[in-house]
């Protein structure tokens, strides 16, 4: 098999990952309707079984040839490491969409999230398609791909008055999520630390920038 075949299927591996990474987005649509009170227990729910499940293709040899025959083909080199056990890229999007949920008022889990599942997609593909010039630790096609995609997010995620600052402040998160997507490589799980970053982002602009504008959008619940 040549270079050229061997990347090509690694990309098509790449886009299958991607399109179910993109099934994602219906944490922050569904979580948009529903109250937090019953997203942290459902969330809560699926974060220890993913995080059980995890674990016990480590530890449980019957289990694991399962897991791998139904998901090896989307497992990462670093996923699959018998001796560091790290958890895979999905396990890691419900143990983040369960802290961003407690943590952050709705407006901004939605938006960071949907930031995540989108953008962080956007730059995986594009970057390994076409990133030909080396930005910090990845590709700049690859960044650029994420800060355009989360910039057109923003434009249609909710917001509470819909004010030209709260369009900036979710371009200037868009901004930091795509840095942080970057440099992310090789030391945190980007599916943890895009949203995080977004988040905290975004409320500290709104505090900063219209302190006595309620994060409480209107007609949601709560």
């Amino acid at each position: 098999m040549t270079l050229t075949e061997q990347e090509t299927i690694n990309y098509k591996d790449e886009l299958v990952r991607k399109l179910i990474h993109l099934c994602s987005l219906s944490i922050p649509i569904i979580i948009y309707f529903i109250p937090r009170s019953v997203s942290i227990t459902i969330l809560s729910v699926l974060t220890a079984a993913a995080i059980v499940l995890d674990m016990s293709r480590y530890m449980y040899s019957p289990v694991g040839k399962v897991f791998y025959f139904l998901f090896g083909f989307m497992l990462r080199k670093h996923e699959v490491d018998e001796k560091k056990r790290n958890l895979n890229g999905a396990t890691y999007v419900f143990i983040s969409a369960l802290i961003c949920v407690i943590i952050f008022p709705k407006i901004l889990f939605v938006t960071g999230f949907a930031i995540l599942i989108i953008s962080d997609s956007s730059a995986a593909l594009i970057g390994r398609k076409f990133g030909r010039h080396k930005f910090l630790a990845k590709s700049l096609e690859g960044t650029l791909a994420f800060f355009i995609s989360a910039a057109i997010v923003v434009l249609f995620s909710p917001k509470i008055d819909h004010l030209l600052t709260e369009y900036v402040i979710g371009i200037i998160a868009a901004a930091v999520g795509a840095i942080v997507e970057n440099i992310s490589f090789g030391f945190a799980d980007d599916n943890l630390t895009i949203p995080l970053s977004t988040g905290l982002t975004m409320w500290g602009l709104y505090l900063l920038l219209l302190p006595h504008l309620s994060l409480v959008l209107p007609n949601v619940p709560q």
